[in-house]
């Protein structure tokens, strides 16, 4: 009989701490220029949920609800990723340990706040 335990594993944000140098050729940017853009993304995520928490018409008490599978940081470097590699949401899905559904509503989310922050070229 095979034994699978549930593992909480993003093998990616793993390897980045592991080796900080290899960032740049993994996502694109180096590891400095991704704290910072974790803190700055955070920020702006969290005044984001402040306003979606004061137009909701509530229900249930607050806090209630499943718990997220990635932190912030790791929801970010899913999208930096994505955005260099070009995998699909499956692969993807499977590399960050959730569904490619998952994947794909953490990109398109993070990415309209990576947008914000970042310049256009």
């Amino acid at each position: 009989m095979y034994l699978l335990l549930k593992v909480k594993m993003c093998i990616v944000l793993d390897y980045i701490e592991k080796y900080p140098l290899r960032t740049k050729q993994i996502l694109g940017i180096s590891y400095e220029q991704l704290r910072s853009l974790t803190e700055s993304s955070g920020i702006k995520h969290k005044e984001l949920e402040k306003i979606k928490e004061n137009q909701k018409v509530r229900i249930n008490a607050a806090g209630g609800g499943r718990p997220q599978k990635l932190s912030f940081s790791e929801q970010i470097v899913l999208c930096l990723f994505y955005l260099r590699q070009m995998p699909s949401f499956e692969i993807l899905g499977m590399l960050f340990g959730i569904s490619k559904t998952e994947a794909n509503d953490n990109f398109h989310y993070w990415r309209k706040i990576i947008r914000d922050i970042l310049p256009a070229s």
